[in-house]
């Protein structure tokens, strides 16, 4: 039993209990999840069974897109409105739709964050909330995300509210994009709503809930190369499937052609329609090398 689970996660579900959910479902120990989703927030997360395990790091890049609503007025610890507030802001007006839009506009492209301390990032083998509820200070360092794209979906004048979709890189912290946006308007502002509606090929229009998922079980599984489509496919010799298969690279100049690149390049590699695993083109040595073999 094997591959990927376009998983619908609902609130209040932290991205581990739904591990264990699969895992109790299908009764199956080796299961693991793509991109953390807040306890909170609600949305796609892809589960990896069996073998496809061994292929979660392929989707760390993949682009995440999602919906999220900026509450104007106060600011807090956590980034949310489960925090505890540190600023408060009762009267003011909402920026024109106009200006709103200008400061989604300086925050689409490379931007510098800090991700909040309430997030699951590891300092010195611990995450970093687990201290912070210790009482521990937390000091994380800023990082480059990128953000592709920031849409204005509706603006609530009255409950002092704006909503929008996002598409970003991996490590974005939708949180400290509230928070920043908000600074950036003069207003406090925390997230008070968050749905990730999609993870590279994993669409929420298609995710399963955990009601269907209980009830369907295996079936729900998708092939563990189907969540891999943006990573080139090489279609390897036959006559070089069991050399692969047994991790010794393939000799293959002509497909130095086919790619501009000059670094290793990702490959997924298949021979006769059939999945074999993962591997990277050396461009140097002009070899095919195997990464991750899941036939043997």
């Amino acid at each position: 039993m094997e591959g990927f689970i376009n998983f619908l996660k609902p609130p209040g579900m932290t991205s581990h209990d739904v591990v264990g959910f699969v895992r109790r479902v299908l009764h199956e120990k080796r299961v693991g999840h793509a991109g953390t989703l807040d306890p909170g927030a609600a949305g796609v997360l892809p589960v990896a069974v069996g073998q496809a395990t061994r292929l979660i790091e392929y989707l760390d890049n993949e682009r995440k897109t999602y919906r999220a609503e900026m509450l104007l007025g106060y600011e807090t610890d956590s980034g949310d409105d489960s925090g505890r507030i540190l600023d408060q802001l009762t009267d003011f007006v909402i920026p024109e739709t106009k200006a709103i839009k200008e400061v989604f506009a300086a925050f689409t492209g490379g931007i510098v964050q800090v991700p909040p301390a309430y997030s699951a990032i590891k300092i010195n083998g611990q995450r970093a909330y687990d201290l912070v509820r210790q009482g521990v200070k937390v000091e994380i360092p800023s990082r480059r995300v990128e953000v592709f794209r920031l849409a204005l979906v509706e603006k609530n004048d009255e409950a002092k509210t704006l909503l929008f979709d996002v598409e970003c890189s991996k490590g974005t912290y939708i949180r400290t994009l509230c928070q920043d946006m908000g600074r950036a308007m003069n207003i406090p502002a925390t997230m008070s709503f968050l749905v990730r509606t999609g993870v590279g090929g994993f669409s929420i229009q298609n995710a399963v809930t955990p009601e269907e998922f209980q009830v369907l079980g295996e079936n729900v599984l998708q092939p563990g190369d189907a969540a891999l489509s943006h990573i080139l496919k090489y279609n390897i010799n036959p006559a070089r499937k069991k050399a692969f298969c047994n991790g010794l690279s393939s000799f293959d100049k002509a497909f130095s052609e086919k790619i501009a690149d000059e670094k290793n390049i990702e490959i997924r590699v298949y021979c006769e329609g059939i999945f074999l695993g993962m591997g990277h083109y050396d461009c140097e040595n002009k070899t095919i090398v195997p990464d991750k073999v899941l036939i043997r």
